[in-house]
């Protein structure tokens, strides 16, 4: 007992930082019960404080909001096994009883140097799978990927890789990553950082409804996990979500499907200025406009954060990256996988474990809590912008949630946790129709006492929909 009551604490002091991050009094938040006590999954990092504390952040602002617009005060309750479900929730993703493949490419992960070192892959869409192959100048074959790499330094390749817009990281130590430039950039970073870039009349949260985000539209241009997670939890809590992708721009199925739930999809080229135009339009309607693409990359198109605020005063602008945009790296691509190797996570996992190659956390827990952080960033700087005006900019990145992840402190122990079995989990997976077949997946694991958070949506393929907001609510 005392021990849970210790790691409850813990969870409860993480939550607090985060609801400080977030510029949120005390008065306003709500009620919050956190169960549940690390190690849950294999791992000697907090992943289940993060995750609980996460969900559970985005939970109370909801319920902030529906309090803001005059709904009853709610109680927000997390269990931390369940969260850590959702942090799997890809996983868990059945459609007609079938898995359904993730998409982790033949040539992809953790390879060793030349020099000893080793250096992790992310070839999981075909642009950065074909430009590796062609950079390393071998076959489309595992082991010829490996033999090559013994010609490489571990450094040299990371760098090659950046230059030529590609995605691959060095297993650092935590202390190598420390004293990296980048990794002294990303230490100063919060978790989340809310700022005010613009003046505009205080805009009132809609009138009450049955949902805490009622009525409120949110323009979702992001992809893979942590983007498209902050976009489905604020469907959840009943935003009207518009995914909008490149009908060019390649997928991860598992994750369109798992990911979707809740929102409209729409595909608009903003290569072509009639599909720019669209968009404008789309935003000049907006009340948060989610983007999680490399970072300049929305903004060539015109859609800068300032542009965005002149388009539509008020607008909160919620980014997401994968390196910050502080330090030599804040231009890179990255992914959760690359981070957690480059950032000491890996390997300190190893380390823990009494291994030599590189560990992974047991989920894809950067990206998930990044998602849930962004989530958070967005209802904060509606609730700030119904009080004090202004257009908002929030920016979470996920060498910024590794940082935070790190500083929850280590578990001792916690490798030789059993892990939560998929025949556990059955009791938080839910059943819907979709369109793509039948749906099993994780129901959201933050549980408001007035408002349950549910998708009134199902997930679809992308480019189902027109480029225009709903007529009508739901």
């Amino acid at each position: 007992m005392r021990e849970d009551a210790r790691w409850m604490s813990g969870s409860d002091d993480a939550l607090a930082g985060l609801w400080n991050a977030a510029g949120l009094g005390d008065a306003a938040r709500p009620e919050t019960s956190l169960s549940g006590a690390d190690p849950v999954v294999p791992s000697s990092f907090a992943v289940g404080t993060a995750a609980v504390a996460t969900i559970a952040a985005a939970g109370a602002a909801a319920a902030a909001i529906h309090r803001a617009r005059g709904g009853p005060a709610q109680r927000v309750s997390v269990d931390m096994a369940h969260a850590l479900t959702e942090f799997r929730s890809e996983h868990h993703l059945r459609i007609d009883d079938a898995p359904v493949h993730e998409g982790w490419d033949r040539i992809a992960g953790l390879h060793r140097c030349g020099d000893g070192r080793w250096v992790r892959l992310h070839t999981n869409f075909p642009h950065h799978r074909d430009g590796m192959l062609r950079l390393l100048g071998c076959d489309y074959d595992r082991e010829a990927v490996s033999r090559t790499l013994q010609g490489w330094t571990a450094e040299a390749l990371e760098t090659a890789a950046a230059e030529a817009g590609l995605v691959a990281t060095m297993t650092r130590s935590l202390d190598e990553w420390a004293a990296h430039s980048q990794g002294q950039a990303v230490a100063t970073l919060p978790p989340l950082v809310i700022e005010r870039i613009g003046d505009a009349p205080p805009i009132p949260l809609p009138p009450l409804g049955a949902r805490p985000l009622d009525g409120l539209r949110v323009l979702d241009l992001t992809r893979v996990i942590a983007g498209p997670v902050a976009g489905r939890t604020l469907a959840a809590h009943g935003a009207e979500v518009l995914h909008v992708t490149g009908p060019h721009l390649p997928s991860i199925p598992a994750l369109v499907m798992d990911t979707g739930r809740g929102k409209r999809c729409a595909a608009l080229d903003l290569r072509r200025e009639e599909d720019r135009a669209a968009l404008r339009g789309l935003a000049a309607g907006a009340d948060v406009f989610l983007q999680g693409y490399r970072p300049g990359a929305v903004a060539a198109h015109g859609f800068a954060p300032d542009e965005l605020a002149a388009l539509r005063p008020g607008i909160v602008c919620v980014s997401l990256s994968a390196y910050g945009h502080l330090g030599p790296w804040a231009g890179r691509r990255g992914f959760d996988s690359l981070v957690q190797n480059a950032n000491g996570i890996n390997d300190a996992e190893a380390v823990a474990a009494g291994k030599d190659k590189p560990r992974p956390l047991p989920c894809q827990a950067i990206d998930h809590a990044s998602g849930y952080l962004l989530a958070l960033g967005a209802m904060a700087a509606l609730l700030r912008r119904a009080q004090e005006g202004g257009s908002w900019l929030v920016r979470v990145s996920l060498a910024g949630t590794g940082e935070w992840i790190k500083r929850l402190g280590r578990v001792e122990g916690g490798l030789a946790a059993p892990g939560i079995p998929d025949a556990a989990a059955t009791g938080w997976l839910e059943e819907s129709a979709s369109g793509f077949g039948r749906m099993t997946a994780v129901r959201h694991s933050a549980i408001l006492s007035e408002t349950p958070a549910h998708w009134a949506r199902p997930a679809v393929p992308l480019g189902s929909h027109a480029a225009a907001w709903a007529a009508s609510p739901g």
